[in-house]
């Protein structure tokens, strides 16, 4: 006669003893640099470098090192400032400013991205617009003002023309380097799966090609900003180069200082756009951001 004996019951770890387990004598727990936190805010960092530039300024006009006629203290910029959004000379130039900005730059990136889809995406293209987009890139855009005027007249359009121009190449360059360094071995997989050309454009070559085109972006935001500034202050009649233009004339550097400070901050914002929208778009692509 047999006697069956039931199995022992299963026993479950002890996960609180693994918890609790103290640390053998003489090691210390490491925690990984990544999760370490500051306790100064990210923010408050960012702004000590102009605080710290804004104190030096007034510190040099206060000793009489700066003299008022070469560089005015801030408190004398800030007062012109609220005269001129008082009486709505800033705040119309600003707006007229911007307006070129907007038209230069979507013209600009309509055709620094169309050529450089034909020439990234297509061998016939490469070689029918390439050779000429680099050959141009090197003439100076600033140097074809006067040609611009010859060819369009004294108003608004080679303002916006010299903005395209100048926006246009920057945008070129960077997709048309993102769309060739997406890797050949996305698109073997893409192709295995039984993509179609269209949907290889799609679904790999663009999203690969996207880091790129926002990189060219904020390097046409600051070429567009920096030819308003040459474009504003030539026959010009509105805008923030108009103000910087009269204000030489009566040898105003106070109104001078606050149309640069105006240009300085419509360039941060136009940037602190891009990169917002930079991470909203490419939340699928974690990158380095520092220690």
């Amino acid at each position: 006669m047999s006697i069956s004996h039931a199995p022992p019951p299963p026993t479950t770890p002890d996960i609180s003893l693994e918890k609790t387990t103290p640390l053998a004598p003489g090691l210390v727990a490491l925690v990984p640099s990544s999760s370490r936190r500051t306790r100064v805010p990210r923010w408050l960092r960012r702004t000590t470098g102009p605080v710290l530039l804004l104190g030096l300024w007034q510190l040099l006009s206060a000793t009489g090192v700066l003299a008022p006629d070469v560089l005015a203290p801030p408190g004398t910029i800030a007062r012109v400032a609220g005269d001129l959004v008082e009486d709505g000379s800033l705040t119309s130039a600003m707006g007229v400013s911007l307006q070129r900005v907007a038209v230069g730059l979507l013209l600009g990136a309509l055709a620094g991205t169309g050529l450089a889809l034909v020439s990234g995406l297509f061998r016939v293209g490469e070689d029918l617009v390439d050779a000429s987009v680099q050959m141009l890139r090197t003439v100076p855009f600033v140097g074809l003002i006067p040609l611009f005027i010859l060819w369009f007249g004294i108003g608004e359009t080679p303002k916006i023309a010299v903005i395209t121009l100048g926006v246009s190449f920057p945008l070129y360059l960077n997709v048309y380097a993102g769309i060739r360094g997406v890797d050949s071995q996305l698109i073997e997989a893409g192709e295995s799966l039984g993509l179609s050309r269209w949907g290889l454009v799609r679904h790999v070559i663009l999203p690969g090609a996207l880091p790129g085109a926002m990189t060219g972006l904020r390097y046409s935001l600051g070429i567009a900003w920096l030819a308003l500034v040459f474009a504003e202050q030539i026959n010009a009649d509105s805008g923030i180069g108009f103000l910087m233009v009269q204000a030489r004339d009566f040898l105003r550097t106070d109104v001078i200082v606050v149309c640069l400070i105006v240009y300085a901050f419509l360039g941060l914002l136009a940037d602190f756009v891009v990169r917002t929208l930079e991470r909203l778009l490419l939340q699928w692509r974690p990158t380095f951001t520092g220690r």
